[in-house]
């Protein structure tokens, strides 16, 4: 009888112990994500390679003027964007001179001037762009940052006129030397003769005529663990500690850095407050140093590009003195040869797309990005259309009622379905008043 009671006391305890050990692997706080299923386990500690800042440094979207009012737009990954993006890359620009933005007739130019528009969103510093570029600045130059290059032929005129724009808005440089000639110049805008016709009104954006076609998908994704987030991030991942607060979200600390993650959004943000200064910062060290640290930190997990590096307090890039916080954010883009690549919308409803990076003085103080991963080899894919013509105008016309139309741009609109991203094209229409709308 005591040997039968000392056999079913070993068991339950044997019993007790497998029941603690579950639950200690697959239950302690914050492990939810390494246990949702087999598939969304990933085992290293990357999210993705190394990247150098040169590829992600690109034009958002190139506008090829034809003469007589005709234009057409090629976008990054599409066949004749990147013919003619390697070309002017080649190309040498020298002896830039200073001049007013009002020097110059430029609805005159945009309609009668064949010529290549190039667009930098929010702005690139020119001692990044000579990373991809072959610029000789001056010292003033170099100081500049630049959200749009013109390259175009004047009727009569032998040589080819390159004018770099100021994000200062009221100032624009001149190479008067440009390695580009006239034949050169009218050859990259042929490539746009059979595309798509675009019009505008004013310049600041354009509308197709016709209906536009990209590439809709839905891709199985994965999350990646905490404890990866950890092991990137913290010196010692066995002295932080877990805090779980009252919105749900959950927070690690070594009590100089803590890593917040929010499980609904499967976002990460990381923060470290009392980094050391690295001393003189500018826009383009900063966003060198912001490239360095993911890709010590996680790496690239997609395609991405330089959206913006500014001050906090500012709307617009500035040349900064060194002293303020400036935000440092890259935006993800998806597609391919021949749709062309678009950027991936960051939403309320999923925050995905993007990486933040603020810095102090050129250090990084915090990080945030998403958790989520795509297993591209297994994406389903089929050609959408966005509206394009009357029906498009009449929808921004309606739009324009409440604040004039800034901007307009193909991206794409994620969201989850189980285990499945979908990336959908919409139309982004961004307002002058900086509110951003979709039409699809």
């Amino acid at each position: 009888m005591k040997e039968r009671v000392k056999t079913w006391i070993l068991a339950l305890l044997v019993l007790s112990s497998l029941v603690e050990s579950y639950y200690l692997i697959y239950r302690l706080p914050g492990s939810d994500s390494a246990v949702m299923s087999e598939n969304l386990y990933v085992k290293t500690d990357n999210m993705g390679p190394e990247e150098k800042v040169e590829n992600l440094l690109y034009p958002d979207k190139m506008i090829i003027h034809m003469g007589e009012d005709k234009h057409t737009l090629f976008y990054p990954s599409s066949t004749f964007y990147n013919l003619i993006i390697n070309r002017i890359k080649g190309r040498t620009f020298e002896s830039f001179q200073r001049r007013s933005v009002d020097d110059f007739d430029w609805n005159k130019i945009r309609k009668e001037n064949p010529g290549i528009e190039l667009s930098f969103g929010a702005g690139i510093p020119v001692t990044l762009l000579q990373r991809v570029m072959q610029l000789s600045p001056d010292s003033l130059f170099a100081g500049e940052s630049i959200n749009r290059i013109w390259i175009y032929n004047v009727k009569n005129d032998s040589k080819a006129h390159a004018i770099f724009f100021s994000t200062r808005g009221d100032i624009v440089y001149e190479a008067a030397k440009a390695d580009l000639t006239v034949q050169d110049v009218q050859q990259h805008v042929d490539f746009g003769k059979n595309w798509t016709p675009y019009t505008t009104a004013n310049g600041d954006y354009y509308v197709p005529s016709d209906k536009l076609s990209l590439v809709q998908v839905e891709i199985p994704s994965g999350l990646y663990t905490i404890e990866q987030m950890q092991s990137n991030l913290f010196f010692d991942t066995s002295s932080t500690r877990y805090i779980r607060e009252k919105d749900g979200s959950e927070i690690y600390t070594d009590s100089k850095r803590s890593l917040q993650v929010d499980q609904e959004q499967n976002w990460m943000s990381y923060s470290d407050p009392a980094a050391l200064p690295a001393g003189e910062s500018t826009p383009a060290k900063d966003a060198l140093e912001a490239v360095d640290f993911v890709n010590q930190h996680g790496g690239w997990n997609g395609t991405y590009r330089l959206a913006a590096a500014e001050d906090e307090s500012q709307d617009q890039l500035p040349i900064g003195d060194g002293g303020k916080e400036r935000r440092v954010s890259f935006q993800q883009y998806y597609g391919s040869y021949p749709y062309g690549s678009y950027p991936i919308l960051n939403r309320p409803q999923l925050k995905f797309g993007v990486i933040h990076l603020e810095l102090q003085k050129g250090t990084v103080s915090s990080y945030e990005r998403s958790l989520l991963y795509l297993n591209e080899s297994q994406a389903v894919k089929k050609v959408a259309e966005l509206s394009g013509g009357e029906t498009l105008l009449s929808q921004l016309a309606q739009i324009s009622k409440t604040s004039p139309v800034q901007d307009l741009t193909p991206a794409y609109i994620p969201s989850l379905k189980g285990e499945k991203l979908q990336l959908v094209p919409v139309w982004k229409v961004t307002l002058r008043d900086g509110s951003v709308l979709t039409l699809n």
